[in-house]
């Protein structure tokens, strides 16, 4: 509702909307909006008032303070750090040292009465800045001005109010109006002052509606830890993390896609004037810092935020959000609301790619901010003393930035920090700015020389990497209102779901091979007969093993529960990146030898000297003593498409040879429900030249096929592609794997079966593309990596312009 009285002290957040910016700041009129709007559709956002920015205006203006404040900031040049830090503070000083004025004091002393009255006894509040010019579409200033957390009481209520109004002049803030042209004194400052959330007692964090890296839209990002949330925002914790799946929660589903175990170090308690930081236990550190069903909650209040303020706004509005849970009643609370400013500012239809050339030995690794690389000299800064000596295009490494570092993040190549999550401080500034930034190293500012060259990468997806040496990379842009696609439908083959986000802007029909293998092999990294024997072995009979399994699956007690989870939580990321667009799942089809590198794999080896043609494909699962492990990656498989909601999920089948096995694999699909119907497909992915010289033999088990040329090669020149002594004969496009896929195509269209073909090397794409047997299939399924080559060769092939 719109504000009549522009002069008023205190406003409610009953009587305040989003329209009401100009008057109490970006904070409190989302506040506002959100107590007002949202309480009946479930979101719960504590109660409080906002003190306005004519109460500030009034305040410097009444106690006589602007002239001297105008005074210190005429002719301030704010790139001059050390004249910045002193003008700064002697106005910061000079606020803080200046009584409010008594009609302001009596103002703010009622509302904390009657909000003492609703709630009962001396209330705690979180006293909150709030900006009249926060969030703005070409610039933000959220962040800027402090928070002061468990303020009771009149004296320290009021104390608190006059270093939110000093902490306008922040340097940082300073610096900030000034590059965009902001005028000092055109900018006020609102206070929020709300019931405290005691989260002291349980946890806090960040979340967003869109995924803060690739803008993908579907997701809900959350972040959290132990303690009072300032931590989370600031950095200076390894917050726990979960990804949740908009569009099938909004079905009533439990799509939690990931979740990731931080060390939450430290949590912010309660003292009895303000707050302090203490260690959080193990057991603590080492169990998530909500549950399930609270993680599916923030999502669905997400979901409900981002709609409500894209209907205000008239169109798409991603939002960056605080929750808190309290410990007294265990119930959640967002305790704030702001428009997300990166993403929705970018421009659309436009993919835009980095790709590291080679690499080189790692020297840190962590959470990727962004999708570009830098590289320079690294300046490992230990101190805040140290950061006047930092030159420009330099790569600043630290344990964590702190907000008076912006300056020299704005000229740093890069940035790299010890702890911190995706929404801590380092994270939303180096977003900001468009530059890489790896958060959550651990030991990044140890493992990386002063002085030395590197390579800063976050082109590989949510992990970022950083390198010994300058290494090269190059940019890639593609527009995709100017994208001819050719005639033959590419699917993309994808099994790594830390770059299932940022590919799925690739146009194409879906996920046509997502290799289960893989998941397990770097989101699981255990071997399923290993967690089956996990109980036995923590008992004495392979406790390093077991101690092994312990390590990669902290929070787990329930060590098949992991297993089934995070190999749920790979393929459930990959098919929600695509999500309605179908993806089909390859069933486990690893050699032995890649079988024996998972964590308590070499006590199950075959040990077979050619694992290339030993036991694999859908034999192993009841031959070979597997029906145990298979079945317990089919539920995996089984919870992405029926917990999550992720029906778009299929599955694919490798190297059946009979009726035999085709009825042993149905048989544990449907026990383990995945019953072909309903949406779920079968498809058989064929490999050898006896499943193409006999496919009519399937055709009444499959919906389709894909014909893997890499391998289909090999055998039909009976060589191991990977010996170095046959390379010089091997001959991957030899005229018999066209003939073999001619044949094998020709019989699928004969069946009236869709078919595919996959694992073509990049080198052979253009040979391929030429055969009249791969133009004659439904599809190609391709990496993501090669979309831009093998467009351009297909469309060459096919006599269209490039």
């Amino acid at each position: 509702m719109a504000i009549k009285d522009k002069d008023k002290f205190i406003y409610w957040f009953k009587d305040l909307g989003i329209q009401d910016v100009p008057i109490v700041g970006g904070k409190n009129a989302s506040l506002g909006e959100m107590f007002a709007n949202l309480t009946d559709k479930g979101v719960r956002v504590p109660n409080g008032f906002a003190v306005s920015a004519p109460a500030y205006n009034h305040y410097i203006n009444v106690s006589g303070i602007r002239s001297e404040m105008e005074s210190l900031l005429k002719g301030l040049d704010a790139t001059n750090l050390p004249l910045l830090a002193e003008r700064g503070k002697k106005i910061r000083d000079l606020i803080r040292g200046t009584e409010l004025p008594n009609d302001l004091v009596q103002a703010i002393r009622e509302a904390y009465d009657q909000m003492c009255k609703e709630y009962g006894g001396e209330v705690d509040t979180a006293v909150r800045s709030s900006a009249t010019a926060e969030d703005l579409p070409d610039a933000s200033f959220a962040g800027q001005q402090d928070t002061y957390l468990n303020v009771h009481g009149h004296d320290m209520l009021l104390e608190s109010c006059r270093a939110c109004f000093a902490s306008l002049f922040t340097d940082r803030a300073i610096a900030y109006r000034q590059e965009k042209e902001f005028d000092h004194f055109s900018v006020a400052l609102s206070i929020a002052v709300q019931k405290m959330v005691r989260s002291d007692l349980a946890s806090a964090g960040v979340m967003f509606s869109i995924d803060t890296e690739s803008g993908f839209r579907d997701v809900v990002y959350i972040t959290g830890g132990y303690g009072l949330g300032e931590n989370v925002v600031q950095g200076s914790i390894n917050p726990d993390e979960w990804y949740v799946h908009k569009p099938t929660l909004l079905k009533g589903k439990s799509p939690i896609i990931y979740s990731h175990l931080g060390e939450k170090q430290q949590k912010m308690i309660y003292v009895e004037k303000g707050t302090k930081n203490v260690p959080v236990p193990n057991e603590e550190r080492e169990t998530f810092c909500l549950d399930s069903e609270e993680v599916l909650t923030l999502g669905r209040w997400a979901a409900i935020i981002e709609d409500h303020y894209s209907q205000e706004a008239g169109h798409y509005k991603p939002m960056d959000m605080e929750w808190a849970k309290d410990g007294e009643s265990g119930d959640l609370f967002i305790v704030q609301a702001r428009p997300e400013t990166v993403h929705s500012r970018r421009e659309l239809g436009v993919i835009r790619r980095t790709v590291l050339e080679r690499t080189s030995r790692v020297l840190a690794e962590g959470m990727a901010v962004g999708d570009s690389v830098g590289a320079g000299p690294a300046h490992v800064i230990k101190s805040a003393k140290s950061i006047e000596d930092f030159k420009a295009g330099s790569i600043l490494v630290t344990e964590m930035t702190d907000p008076d570092w912006v300056p020299i993040m704005k000229i740093a190549a890069a940035i790299v920090t010890d702890s911190g999550g995706r929404t801590c401080h380092a994270a939303i500034i180096s977003r900001e700015l468009g530059i890489p930034c790896i958060v959550g190293t651990g030991s990044g500012s140890k493992s990386i020389e002063d002085g030395a060259d590197i390579t800063v990468s976050c082109a590989g997806g949510s992990k970022g990497t950083v390198y010994e040496g300058i290494l090269p990379y190059k940019l890639e842009e593609i527009r995709l209102d100017q994208l001819e696609m050719p005639t033959t439908k590419f699917y993309f083959q994808q099994s790594n779901p830390d770059r299932a986000f940022p590919d799925a802007q690739f146009p194409g029909e879906g996920v046509g091979m997502l290799r289960m293998d893989e998941i397990i092999r770097d989101e699981v990294k255990v071997h399923p007969l290993a967690i089956l024997a996990y109980d036995s072995w923590k008992g004495g009979e392979e406790p390093g093993l077991a101690a092994k399994i312990d390590e990669v699956s902290k929070g787990y007690p329930d060590k098949a529960q992991y297993f089934v989870e995070k190999l749920a939580e790979g393929i459930g990321r990959i098919a929600a990146s695509v999500y309605p667009r179908p993806v089909r799942v390859l069933l486990p089809d690893a050699t032995s030898a890649d079988l024996d590198r998972l964590i308590g794999g070499k006590p199950f080896s075959l040990e077979e000297n050619n694992p290339t043609l030993g036991a694999r494909g859908a034999a192993r699962y009841t031959d070979l003593d597997y029906e145990e492990a298979i079945s317990l990656e089919l539920k995996g498989l089984a919870r992405a498409r029926d917990v999550m909601g992720l029906d778009n999920i299929s599955i694919m089948i490798p190297a059946v040879h009979s009726a035999k096995e085709i009825k042993a694999i149905t048989s544990l699909l449907r026990q383990n429900g995945l019953k072909r119907g309903d949406g779920l497909e079968y498809h058989l992915l064929c490999r050898t030249p006896a499943q193409l010289l006999t496919l009519e033999a399937f055709g009444d088990d499959f919906d389709g096929f894909v014909f893997d040329v890499g391998e289909l090669s090999q055998l039909a020149q009976g060589m191991d592609s990977r010996n170095v002594r046959v390379r010089s004969f091997y001959q991957e496009d030899h005229p018999a794997v066209a003939a073999l896929l001619q044949m094998g195509i020709d019989r699928a269209k004969t069946m009236g079966k869709p078919v595919g073909v996959v694992n073509i090397a990049p080198a052979k794409l253009r040979a391929f593309a030429a055969f009249p047997a791969v133009r004659n299939a439904d599809y190609v399924i391709i990496r993501p990596d090669i979309f831009g080559d093998a467009r351009e060769v297909f469309l060459d092939v096919e006599g269209k312009s490039v």
